[in-house]
């Protein structure tokens, strides 16, 4: 298929953070671990150890605001990755309302990769970059 005939999904509006607190770390952590079951098909590697989510916040009624990212903006499977983000943030108890929001910057490189990650894709060593 031809990268340049291929459209990229549309940059959302980012989330309004004016009500949102940082996250409890009980809860960040929770949502962090769903996010360890949403795989990116091509990759077959969970949204958090490819370093996707960049930003997790919730306000005072539970309501998350999850930031992420793509590996690229031609992404085949980005709308199946936010969908099954929003799927997993749903099912974290105390999570009542969901908005996941896209973003490119900044862009995701290989660096985000957890040691996880890394090891699933056979990437030796804990940086990519010289």
């Amino acid at each position: 298929m031809n990268p340049s005939s291929i459209n990229p999904l549309p940059e959302p509006t980012p989330a309004s953070s004016s009500a949102s607190v940082p996250v409890p770390r009980p809860l960040a952590d929770a949502l962090r671990d769903a996010f360890r079951s949403v795989y990116d098909p091509e990759f077959g590697v969970s949204v958090e150890d490819l370093g996707l989510i960049y930003d997790i916040r919730v306000d005072s009624g539970g309501r998350a605001m999850i930031e992420m990212t793509l590996t690229s903006m031609y992404c085949p499977a980005g709308e199946v990755i936010l969908a099954g983000v929003q799927a997993a943030a749903r099912a974290v108890p105390g999570v009542t309302d969901v908005e996941v929001s896209l973003v490119w910057t900044p862009a995701w490189t290989p660096d985000r990769l957890s040691a996880e990650a890394r090891r699933q894709l056979g990437w030796g060593g804990t940086s990519l970059q010289g």
